[in-house]
This record gives C-alpha cells, sequence and structure tokens, in this order.
C-alpha cells in the first residue's frame, strides 16, 4: 500500500463527513481591521541574474526612490541593479553579494579560490526543482553544496541591511526594521512551493516572523509590473506601433531612439534616483474602458511570465483573467547558446574544465558576453568582438597542445572569426542566432495564450523586465503581435517591477481577483453507494458503511479567488462521540479530483481540533465548520466547534508535508 493508502483506515479515527448542504460564506472585510501602519514600503526585485531595491515613504507615496549605485559596476550595463551573485567564505559565512562579491572572487589566487563558495543565477533552482524543500541545496562554482534556504536568507539579508542603512542615513537616525513593509516579487508562474519558500527565506533573514506576516507581501512580478504600467504617460514609455513601418520592418534606428531620449531623461534623474508617479491614471490607461484586457509580459533572465488582466471600473482594480502561464525562457537562455557555440569550437571537455579550474575567468568572459548581447540589435551589420580572458588562451594551449586561433579555423563554424586583437570576433547573424531559440519560445508561448478563448480581444501588450530591453525581442513581438495590439514598452523598463511592486505595498488592494493555481479540499467520508463507489473505498464501522479517502473540494484550480475571500464547509464527526477531529488538506493540479489518493494529490496541511473536555451537552450531529481563507501567496485554514467555539488555526505548508 502506498504512504496514502488510506488516512482514515490507517488513523483508526473515523474522520469526518460533510454537512449538507455544503454552502459558501464570503466575508472578506472580517479582518481589514488590522491594518499595522509602516513608516515606509521596500520592494525588494530579487532576479535571476541581477536585483535591486526601491522604496517609498507612505507620507509621500507619489515618490519611489531607487537605491544608490553600486560599486563596480560594469561597462555598458546600466547598474541600477546589482548582479544576483554571493560569495561565502571557506567557512561557509556570508562575505559579500552583487558587484563586490564578483570582484573579490575574481581577485583572489586561483589556489585559494577553490575553497571560497561562488554562487550565481542560483534563483533558477526554485523554479526546476520539483520536490523543494527546506533542505534543498545549490551547487556553488566550486561544487560544494550548501542549503538553498540559508543563501537566499542571506541574499536577503543583505538587502535588508543595505535598505535600512540607506534609510538611516537620510532620515539621520536609526530606522527600525518593524517601521518597514518588506515587499518580495517572484515569477507569477513559481509553484506554490517556491513562493512559500521565499517567504521563509525572508523570515529567517528577520525581514518579519510567522507571528507577524502581513510585515512581508510576496508580490507576483507580472501583477506588480501591470500596477506601475497603469500609471505610465506618454513621456515614459515606447509605443512599438506607432513607428512607420519600412516594408514590413520599422526601421530600429527610430526604436533607439525612442530609448536614447529615455534614457536621457532617466540619466537626468539618476542623480535623485527619485521617481515621481503622478497619482493619476496614465493616458493609456485613460483609453482602456471597463473590461478591456490587457497582455503583461515579463521577460527577464531566467524566467518569462505572463498575465492577462482586466480592467475593473470605477477604481480600475485589476482582475486576472487567465492563470499566469509562461517558462524559462528568460535572457539566460541566450548565454547558454553561446556556451554551446564554445563548446562546439573548442570542445565539451575543454569547457567543462575550464570552469572548474579557472571559475574566475570564466564569469569574465561571461561578463564580456553580457555587454556584447546588448549590442545586439535587428539591423546591426558590424561584428561584435568579446574579449577572451588570457588565461583562457593560455589554459587552453596547455589543454590541447594547439592555439585558439588554430581551433577556430578548424572548427566549421564559419561566423565566429579570430581578430588579432585576440578577440573573438561574431558576425551579427551569429550573434542574432544565438537569440533565436529562446525568443521562438517567448513568440510560440504568446501565441498558444492569444488562442485561448478568455484572451480574446487583448488591447494592449506591455513588455516589461530586463530582457525586454533587446531590440531582437522587441521587434520579434512587435512583428508578431502587433497586428493583433498595441506593444508598449515602459521606458525604464528594467525597473518596472521594482516601482510596481513599491505601489503594490503601498496599496494591496489594488489587485483585486487572482486565479487559483491549485484545487483544495479535505479528505473526508461519504456514505458508501452502490455502484458509485469504487469498492476497495469501502469502510465498515459501528454497522454504517463509508467510502473513504473522498476529496471534499473547496475551491478549483483556475476559479476566481478574490484576495482575502474565506471559503467555508460544514462537517461532522462521522462517530458523534469523537473528540479528537483530524482534517487533512490536500491540493492538486488537476481539477476534477474525486478521492485523495488519486496521482498528483498532496497533503499540505493538518488541522487538529482536540474536543476532550468541552460539556457533555453536546447536540448529536456536532458541526465542525472548516474555513479556508485566500491571501497574496499565503492560505490559512482553521477548524471552529460551533457548540463550543473552540478553533485551531493552520497556514497551509507546501514545503514540509
Amino acid at each position: 500500500t502506498s504512504a496514502y493508502s488510506s488516512p482514515a483506515k490507517s488513523l483508526g479515527d473515523p474522520g469526518i463527513t460533510p454537512l449538507s448542504p455544503s454552502h459558501i460564506v464570503k466575508d472578506s472585510d472580517a479582518d481589514d481591521a488590522v491594518e499595522q501602519l509602516f513608516l515606509v514600503v521596500v520592494a525588494i526585485d530579487f532576479g535571476t541574474t541581477s536585483s535591486g531595491y526601491a522604496y517609498s515613504f507612505t507620507k509621500e507615496p507619489e515618490c519611489i526612490h531607487v537605491m544608490r549605485r553600486w560599486e563596480g559596476g560594469d561597462p555598458g550595463v546600466s547598474n541600477q541593479k546589482t548582479p544576483t551573485t554571493i560569495l561565502l567564505t571557506p567557512e561557509r559565512k556570508f562575505h559579500s553579494f552583487g558587484y563586490a562579491a564578483r570582484d573579490f572572487y575574481h581577485d583572489l589566487d586561483p589556489t585559494e579560490s577553490k575553497h571560497w563558495l561562488y554562487f550565481e543565477k542560483f534563483k533558477m533552482k526554485l523554479h526546476t526543482t520539483g520536490n523543494l524543500t527546506m533542505e534543498t541545496d545549490l551547487t556553488a562554482a566550486n561544487g560544494k553544496k550548501v542549503k538553498a534556504l540559508e543563501i537566499f536568507a542571506y541574499a536577503l539579508q543583505f538587502f535588508k541591511e543595505q535598505a535600512l542603512k540607506e534609510l538611516s542615513d537620510q532620515g539621520g537616525s536609526d530606522f527600525e526594521n518593524t517601521e518597514v513593509r518588506w515587499v518580495i516579487t517572484v515569477p507569477a508562474i513559481w509553484k506554490q512551493p517556491a513562493k512559500q519558500f521565499m517567504r521563509q527565506a525572508a523570515y529567517k533573514a528577520g525581514m518579519a516572523s510567522p507571528e507577524n506576516p502581513e510585515q512581508l507581501i510576496i508580490a507576483l512580478e507580472p501583477e506588480a509590473a501591470s500596477i506601475y504600467c497603469r500609471k505610465l504617460r506618454l513621456h515614459q514609455m515606447i509605443d512599438l506601433s506607432s513607428r512607420a513601418p519600412v516594408n514590413g520592418y520599422s526601421p530600429s534606428d527610430t526604436i533607439g531612439t525612442g530609448f536614447t531620449q529615455g534614457k536621457e531623461h532617466v540619466r537626468r534623474n539618476r542623480q535623485s534616483r527619485t521617481f515621481m508617479v503622478e497619482n493619476v491614471i496614465g493616458e493609456i490607461w485613460s483609453e482602456l474602458e471597463e473590461g478591456d484586457r490587457y497582455i503583461v509580459v515579463d521577460s527577464g533572465g531566467g524566467t518569462v511570465d505572463m498575465t492577462v488582466h482586466q480592467i475593473r471600473l470605477p477604481e480600475g482594480h485589476l482582475k486576472e483573467l487567465y492563470k499566469a502561464t509562461g517558462g524559462p525562457y528568460g535572457s539566460l537562455g541566450v548565454d547558454y547558446e553561446f556556451e554551446k557555440l564554445l563548446c562546439k569550437i573548442f570542445g565539451e571537455d575543454f569547457i567543462e574544465q575550464f570552469k572548474i579550474k579557472r571559475p574566475a575567468a570564466w564569469v569574465d568572459l561571461m561578463i564580456a558576453f553580457e555587454s556584447r548581447k546588448r549590442a545586439a540589435a535587428p539591423d546591426r551589420t558590424n561584428p561584435l568582438n568579446i574579449t577572451l580572458p588570457f588565461s583562457f588562451i593560455d589554459y587552453y594551449k596547455k589543454f590541447r597542445g594547439h592555439s585558439v586561433e588554430h581551433a577556430l579555423r578548424k572548427s566549421n563554424v564559419d561566423f565566429v572569426k579570430w581578430s588579432s586583437q585576440g578577440m573573438l570576433r561574431m558576425s551579427p547573424d551569429a550573434m542574432n542566432a544565438l537569440f533565436k531559440p529562446t525568443i521562438d519560445q517567448i513568440v510560440q508561448h504568446l501565441s498558444e495564450v492569444f488562442d485561448k478563448p478568455e484572451v480574446t480581444n487583448v488591447k494592449f501588450l506591455f513588455l516589461v523586465g530586463g530582457f525586454a530591453e533587446s531590440p531582437l525581442l522587441q521587434q520579434a513581438v512587435q512583428s508578431a503581435f502587433g497586428s493583433r495590439c498595441r506593444v508598449i514598452i515602459p521606458q525604464d523598463v528594467g525597473l518596472t517591477i521594482l516601482k510596481g511592486a513599491v505601489l503594490f505595498g503601498l496599496d494591496p488592494a489594488v489587485i483585486k481577483v487572482r486565479r487559483s493555481p491549485l484545487t483544495y479540499g479535505v479528505g473526508v467520508l461519504n456514505r458508501f453507494v452502490e455502484g458509485k463507489h469504487p469498492p476497495e473505498k469501502l469502510l465498515v464501522k459501528d454497522g454504517t458503511r463509508w467510502c473513504t479517502d473522498v476529496f471534499d473540494k473547496f475551491i478549483s484550480a483556475d476559479q476566481s479567488v478574490a484576495l482575502g475571500e474565506t471559503v467555508t464547509r460544514s462537517y461532522t464527526p462521522a462517530k458523534p462521540s469523537q473528540l479528537v477531529i483530524v482534517i487533512n488538506i490536500y491540493s492538486s493540479e488537476q481539477d476534477n479530483v474525486g478521492f485523495i489518493t488519486e496521482p498528483g494529490v498532496k497533503k499540505c496541511g493538518t488541522l487538529r481540533l482536540d474536543l476532550t473536555g468541552t460539556d457533555a451537552a453536546v447536540p448529536n450531529r456536532r458541526e465542525i465548520k472548516t474555513l479556508m481563507q485566500f491571501g497574496d501567496t499565503e492560505i490559512k485554514a482553521m477548524a471552529v466547534d460551533v457548540a463550543t467555539s473552540k478553533s485551531v488555526k493552520v497556514g497551509i505548508d507546501f514545503l514540509n508535508y
């Protein structure tokens, strides 16, 4: 028998049975009263490739301040954000984060650096790990393993300290953590365990606590972007569809100029790093009417998220129409293609060895590639040069016994040449080819979303996130979907999510309706019906024939749930004299679930209500009310014995079952 054989049989307790009729009570105003007062909202955009934070004082919500400039930015890369890299000492203590971590690691002697633990692009692990737990490991550049929870907590603690320090310097007095409401953004397509994992890491970093969970909001990246896009003014965005196409192509110099003007505009404000958000609905938005739909495509380093929203007037609340979809199609895919190209030229065996033996030089090579990657454009004609680190050239000669130049001549890759200055010279076509698989996947996925019935007549497509800066991606999206809707890019596109997350923290009520990503229910006993229930589920207790393991549904996957909405069901103990009532909560990605033993059904919570010691005058059909409340990314469950008002609460837990 499986571990899930039959809870009712194995626990030896008769379990619970639904009191008919099941009814749903919606009370979303019950707990609005306990609103805490925070002085400031700090949002952290914890990205796959780069991260940053921004904040706003609740007294002046129209000013969003983006964090200080980082030391050690890279040439050719605007550094309003810092790379998501972290370095631990050989003793596994936190050393540094971002540029500082990268540069320190880089300057270590190779004999020393192999003992240090360096991590980059580690956020993807939360997306790709199927059975994520508190024990999941991450692998450092030197092959050593560390608990993912520790790394994430170190990173969040770094941001917490940086932000509090900046706030204290600005205010002239020490800023307390209790005065801050934190917002951390995560991809909407992450599964529930990954979202919960982020919250646990934040608790470990001391941002909030299980006793005070409201201090931290987990925001979904495309939702944050959506909130910011609503405030855009015409001078703050580039409308790709308004460019005059020349023989079906928009000349990219016009795209380019829009961006340069935009960049100028930002650069002049860069010194203050304060963005004014006018408390108005932007012009674009004023064209939208009740019920209009738009898509936000958030393309970052690791993942691409797509969310379809609909406007609800008068307040302009957002309603999610189609549950978030997407996948690992971020700009990392381009780096991966570059790595495949290097393997093709120099041999996979060499590249693997080089990464292990000269990890810092490998990081260097990828930095050089990053800045050239940003120079790729649809109509570029001159080649792109990528400097190979000296140790690459040197190590290759030792490894193979011939020169890098020789390897390039010998390989059949004709669009990559060796230039006399010691660089890889790539033709623009070669560079564009590296983008193609990733961009094709994004366009393909978007087409599928556009074909869904819920997604008809979309007015706008907002392209946001770091990868949206790529002219190649802009052009591909515009040429594929420009005829169906207007493609809009906010100017400071890499900071869109950050700013939207701050706005969300200032007013969390702006998102009203979400789609539940999972089906939730509890395990119950039903009266056994011959011919309807499978015979192996029959359980006879005290002369009553029960069908065990029945999944009693609270809410279905993809059903709309208002935030804060409570769903209530009533149950009664199958055996009236029973004093300890155990209610197990299950979830599944499937819509139609009949039994808790079906594949894909996971236990994610237990409510244990102990009624011993309550008065004897208990009605013979005792009513146990079970409530589930759907919060931002948390779900709380509660069971109440109606006769005695005795109750028990639990948070749904996807990591520890």
